[in-house]
């Protein structure tokens, strides 16, 4: 299993090649109506472009694990997208399904009523049990905290209760609900869990100057469905 960030090249964010740039992003199609056909393309340029993972939703877990097969590209998917506000159970059922499946990474949202409320110990219990499922199958848990709809203060205790329940990162954003992320909610996320975790910044990084500053605000991967478009301009 892999913790923390990942490894990438010592040199500031500026002076990344394309390919070490392609190692921070997910290449991302969670649209509803996305076909199998789309499905594939995005594993296709995932491929050729040698991006770190394809994030999809549950059911393109199997499609995406076959298609990816041999590539190095990972498999990555969503649970309790994106609303967060489904039991714990079912987040629980839905992350052991996916990694049965080959998902190598899976991104939950939490209980975002739970983080408005300061409910640290339902953050810590929602977390932690997905935490479990996912790492019993081999996979990391990245935790997304939904940042446009919390205060600084619901965002730290979030970013505070997933590291303590034993996630692998903090993601901003399901890129589906009011906004994406920013560059002052990379920076707290990742003061506020140190250098020990992941940041992910994932919802409106549509270009490489999008992209160059989430990493140095403290983002050490990057949600994107224009991974292409990123990587052109490198």
């Amino acid at each position: 299993m892999q913790n923390g960030p990942d490894s990438t090249a010592s040199t500031g964010p500026a002076e990344l090649t394309t390919a070490e740039l392609a190692q921070y992003i997910d290449h991302t199609l969670l649209k509803p109506q996305a076909s199998r056909e789309d499905i594939l393309a995005v594993c296709a340029e995932a491929s050729e472009a040698q991006v770190k993972s394809v994030c999809v939703n549950p059911v393109w877990v199997p499609t995406v694990t076959e298609a990816l097969a041999g590539s190095g590209v990972l498999t990555c998917t969503v649970i309790g997208f994106p609303l967060g506000a489904t039991t714990t159970a079912a987040k629980v059922g839905e992350t052991t399904d996916a990694v049965t499946h080959g998902a190598d990474e899976v991104d939950m949202v939490i209980d975002i009523a739970a983080a408005l409320a300061g409910d640290r110990a339902a953050l810590v219990a929602d977390i932690g049990a997905v935490a479990q499922a996912a790492h019993d199958g081999g996979a990391i848990l990245k935790v997304i905290i939904e940042t446009c709809l919390l205060d600084d203060a619901a965002k730290e205790l979030a970013c505070s209760a997933a590291a303590e329940a034993g996630a692998d990162f903090v993601k901003t954003s399901t890129g589906f609900s009011t906004g994406g992320a920013t560059i002052e909610d990379v920076a707290l996320m990742r003061r506020v869990v140190g250098p020990e975790l992941g940041v992910k910044a994932s919802g409106g990084v549509r270009s490489r100057e999008d992209a160059l500053a989430m990493i140095e605000a403290g983002a050490t991967r990057i949600g994107a469905s224009s991974a292409l478009a990123i990587l052109k301009a490198s």
